[in-house]
C-alpha cells in the first residue's frame, strides 16, 4: 500500500514499509538444555558441601510426585540422615497480614549476625481449583534473599491439609545436612496447619496483632495452646499503647490453660518487624527456652516423639495411596458411590465392601 506521505508535496518526509509478522519464538536462541541427572552420591556429596544448587535440586525431587525421583530422593534422604539433626528448628504462625515475612525477614538477619545460616522453608498456599501457588515469599524477604548464608524455599502446599507441604520434614533433613543450623518453617496461617507445623519444630512462635479483634479468637481455636512464645507485631507509632494492652491480654489467656509438656511458661513479647524495634528481645526468649529444654532433657525427648510421629504418619500416608490406586477398588468405589447416592445402601456398609474388596486383592497378591 502507498503511503501519501511520499508524495512530493511533502519533500522530506519519508515513510518505509512497515515489517511483516514476526516469529513468537526467537529464532536464535538455541533449545534449552536439560541439567543432567545427578547420582545418590552426586547429590549426597554436594549437599554436605553445602552447595545450594544441589540441595535446591534434592528439594525439587523430594516435592515430585514421580516414583523414580521418590526413589531417589529417599535415598538421599537416608544418606543424610546421619549428619541431620543438629539445628534449630523454629515454627512461624500467625494470622495473614500478621507480618509473618517481615518478621523472617528481620530475625533472620539477627541469626546471620550471630554467624549462623539459615533455612527458610515457606509454605505457600495453593489454589484449590488449579492446584497453582504463586511462590511469592522471596520477594518480601528483600534483605534476607541477597544474603549467601540464607537458603529460601517456598513451597507449593500441594491441597495437603492445612497448607502444609508434606515434604517439609525430609526438606529439613536435606537443609541440616548441608550445614544449615537455624531452620525457620513458615505456615499459612489460616488456623488449620499449625498441628503439622508444630510437630516438626522444637520452638513454636505465634505472631499476633494488637486491635484486630483476634484475640479471642485465637484462644478458641487452640493455637496458643501449642506456642512456645507469642509476639506482638506492629509495636510502633500510634499502635504501641494498643500492642502493650494485647499483650496483657494474652498474658492474662495463658493462665486459663493447663501447663505445657515442657513446663516452659511461654512469654509475650511485643515488637516491630518493619522498624526492627525489639528483635534481639524475642531472640534472647528463643534463647531462654532452648536452654531450659535441653537442661531438663525435653528437646530430645520431643525429637524422638516426632521422629516416630512422622513414621506413623507416613505409613498412613503410603497406606492411604495404595488403597486408592488399586484397579478392583477403583472400579467398586465407583459402583457403592451411586448405590449411596441413591440411597440403595448406607455408607458404613458400603465402605465395609470395599475394604473387604482391598484386603482380598491383599491376600491375592501374596498367594
Amino acid at each position: 500500500m502507498e503511503h501519501p506521505e511520499n508524495d512530493s508535496a511533502y519533500k522530506g518526509l519519508q515513510v518505509n514499509s512497515g515489517v511483516g509478522s514476526q516469529p513468537i519464538t526467537n529464532p536464535y536462541r538455541k533449545g534449552r538444555r536439560r541439567a543432567p541427572q545427578l547420582s545418590v552420591g552426586e547429590y549426597v556429596e554436594g549437599i554436605l558441601k553445602g552447595d545450594v544448587s544441589v540441595l535446591g535440586r534434592a528439594v525439587t525431587l523430594v516435592e515430585s510426585t514421580a516414583e523414580s525421583h521418590q526413589a531417589i530422593a529417599q535415598e538421599v534422604i537416608e544418606k543424610c540422615l546421619p549428619y541431620s539433626g543438629k539445628s534449630r528448628r523454629i515454627g512461624i504462625t500467625g494470622v495473614p497480614g500478621a507480618g509473618k515475612s517481615t518478621s523472617i525477614d528481620v530475625f533472620g538477619l539477627h541469626v546471620l549476625r550471630r554467624g549462623g545460616k539459615l533455612a527458610v522453608l515457606a509454605i505457600d498456599p495453593s489454589s484449590e481449583r488449579t492446584r497453582g501457588s504463586i511462590l511469592g515469599d522471596k520477594t518480601r524477604m528483600e534483605k534476607l534473599s541477597q544474603e549467601k548464608d540464607a537458603f529460601i524455599r517456598p513451597s507449593p502446599s500441594a491441597g495437603s491439609l492445612g497448607g502444609v507441604a508434606r515434604k517439609t520434614r525430609e526438606t529439613i533433613v536435606l537443609c541440616e545436612a548441608a550445614g544449615y543450623d537455624n531452620i525457620f518453617v513458615e505456615t499459612v496461617g489460616v488456623g488449620q496447619s499449625e498441628t503439622s507445623v508444630h510437630s516438626m519444630v522444637d520452638f513454636f512462635l505465634l505472631i499476633q496483632l494488637a486491635g484486630t479483634g483476634d484475640e479471642l479468637q485465637g484462644i478458641k481455636r487452640g493455637i496458643m495452646e501449642m506456642a512456645d512464645g507469642i509476639v506482638i507485631n506492629k509495636c510502633d507509632g500510634d499502635n504501641v499503647d494498643r500492642a502493650k494492652l494485647a499483650a496483657s491480654q494474652f498474658r492474662n489467656a495463658l493462665f486459663l490453660f493447663p501447663p505445657t509438656p515442657s513446663k516452659w511458661k511461654p512469654e509475650v513479647i511485643t515488637y516491630s518487624g518493619y522498624y526492627e524495634l525489639g528483635i534481639d528481645l524475642v531472640w534472647d526468649m528463643i534463647d531462654r527456652y532452648f536452654e531450659y529444654v535441653q537442661k531438663t532433657g525435653y528437646f530430645e525427648r520431643k525429637r524422638n516423639e516426632q521422629a516416630k510421629y512422622w513414621m506413623i504418619e507416613t505409613i498412613d500416608e503410603q497406606l492411604r495411596s495404595n488403597f486408592y490406586n488399586t484397579p478392583a477398588v477403583r472400579a467398586l468405589l465407583e459402583q457403592k458411590e451411586l448405590r449411596v447416592l441413591n440411597n440403595e445402601q448406607s455408607s458404613f456398609t458400603a465402605a465395609k465392601d470395599v475394604l473387604d474388596c482391598y484386603f482380598r486383592e491383599l491376600r491375592r497378591e501374596d498367594m
